[in-house]
């Protein structure tokens, strides 16, 4: 009976939902399930056709490109191949603030503004039109239904944006309802609220979890803690989107709930530009979105070499992202995935320029390097270190109960000094509790320092 109503919602109503939206999804998702399984080579080819009509549609329609190009004394028929892409400059935040206005295509339909949460510290304004949001939904629906889970099927999503917590009008609810998605807010999460949380998810049973890699892996500790068992519920799957993901979160979240996590990568800004399959592979969503990877330079990187994630969307032909610098750091990888899937890889995201930090001596160290130091900790059960300056780092600490000792308080010290520094001052602040991002979303390592 569950089957027949997921099918019915993902055959009849979510489809009809879609086509008074005027959004194109259905069709997209066809077209990509078919196209995730071409030969590299066509796959190549159909991404080479996708682009350089969407670069053609650029120097048509959107005042900014049509100048940028003949500055540059390009045409349309100067790009032929994501190569090629190398010709035109990068898009920033700062540039799309400056031009939004000409960056709107003058055939443009109704476009939707929208905003980033903030959490690198420059929010981003910009506009969405059916066009970008049903290729979008289109990839995220492909890569939901790899791992044998479709719309209509019980999820609950832990989220923490109140964009999406403030859109919850009647509508909405009974939609969510209809979808058998329930949508829980993620932020200012005390033990109650927790405990709340997990009684939530034993109640439903959903076969789909999906939100913050930080709100499960909280989760899995506080069930872990009070003997709650989470793994007996019938949980397919963990999609967890939006930062990045520890391989530590990564193991406890998959024991607590007795289901795999899969890791996914994006923005709402950049689009949906990865997703994991069941067989691990990060797979880039191709067909739709261009990936370079750039050292600081700006030289763009063969695939195994880490550097800046630049993401050109191919269906933002009414507000365009092209060469959009993410402030993300990763790798495309030299290999293919063990499913079959065609679809190139990324072999790494290892976070925002702002989550490496700078040691004294000017050695550059992935956050996670701080992070194990007060993870391994017993008794700390929240963290947060910010690195204000090459001579100062100040530490955020929860710790379980009472004043924090002397004893962990040089422990802490001693252990970030022994990788930033012996002269660098540790600032360790205890505090009630670690405050999320506007955005909703926790960020355990930032640098004020580094910028790759």
């Amino acid at each position: 009976m569950t089957a027949l109503y997921t099918r019915f919602i993902s055959a009849i109503i979510f489809p009809l939902q879609e086509y008074f939206k005027k959004h194109d999804s259905v069709r997209r998702r066809r077209q990509l399930e078919q196209s995730q399984w071409l030969p590299l080579e066509k796959l190549q080819q159909l991404q080479n056709h996708n682009l350089q009509r969407f670069i053609t549609q650029l120097y048509q329609q959107v005042p900014y490109y049509r100048s940028l190009m003949q500055q540059h004394n390009l045409t349309p028929d100067d790009i032929q191949t994501a190569a090629d892409l190398s010709k035109l400059p990068f898009l920033t935040k700062a540039l799309i603030s400056e031009h939004f206005t000409t960056l709107k295509a003058d055939n443009a339909g109704e476009l939707k503004r929208f905003n980033t949460g903030g959490s690198s510290g420059q929010p981003l304004i910009f506009l969405l039109g059916n066009e970008r949001v049903s290729h979008d939904v289109a990839a995220k629906w492909r890569a939901t239904r790899w791992w044998n889970v479709d719309i209509g099927d019980k999820e609950i999503v832990a989220w923490g944006s109140p964009i999406e917590l403030n859109a919850q009008d009647k509508a909405r609810i009974w939609r969510d309802r209809l979808f058998r998605s329930e949508l829980v807010p993620a932020f200012d999460l005390t033990e109650d609220k927790l405990l709340s949380f997990l009684q939530q998810i034993r109640d439903v049973k959903p076969r789909m979890l999906f939100g913050y890699p930080s709100v499960y892996h909280l989760l899995a500790q506080t069930a872990q803690r009070h003997g709650i068992a989470m793994n007996n519920l019938g949980i397919k799957v963990v999609f967890v989107t939006s930062e990045r993901l520890y391989p530590y979160q990564r193991e406890l979240i998959s024991s607590v709930f007795g289901a795999p996590v899969a890791n996914g990568y994006g923005g709402r800004d950049a689009g949906f530009i990865a997703h994991q399959c069941p067989h691990g592979g990060m797979h880039l969503s191709y067909e739709d979105i261009i990936v370079e990877i750039v050292d600081a330079q700006g030289q763009v990187l063969p695939a195994g070499q880490a550097g800046e994630i630049v993401v050109t969307h191919l269906a933002t032909s009414e507000f365009p992202f092209v060469r959009y610098r993410t402030g993300d750091v990763g790798t495309i990888a030299t290999n293919s995935c063990s499913c079959g899937r065609s679809l190139p890889l990324l072999e790494s995201i290892e976070g925002r320029s702002t989550d490496f930090v700078m040691a004294a001596d000017g050695t550059m160290m992935h956050g996670l390097a701080l992070i194990y130091i007060l993870r391994d900790i017993s008794g700390i059960t929240a963290f947060k270190i910010v690195q204000e300056s090459l001579s100062l780092t100040a530490v955020q600490v929860v710790w379980q109960q009472g004043e924090l000792p002397a004893d962990i308080r040089q422990q802490i010290c001693s252990g970030l000094q022994a990788r930033l520094g012996q002269n660098v001052e540790i600032d360790v602040q205890q505090c009630d509790e670690i405050k999320p991002e506007k955005s909703g979303k926790y960020r355990y390592v930032i640098s004020k320092v580094t910028a790759v």
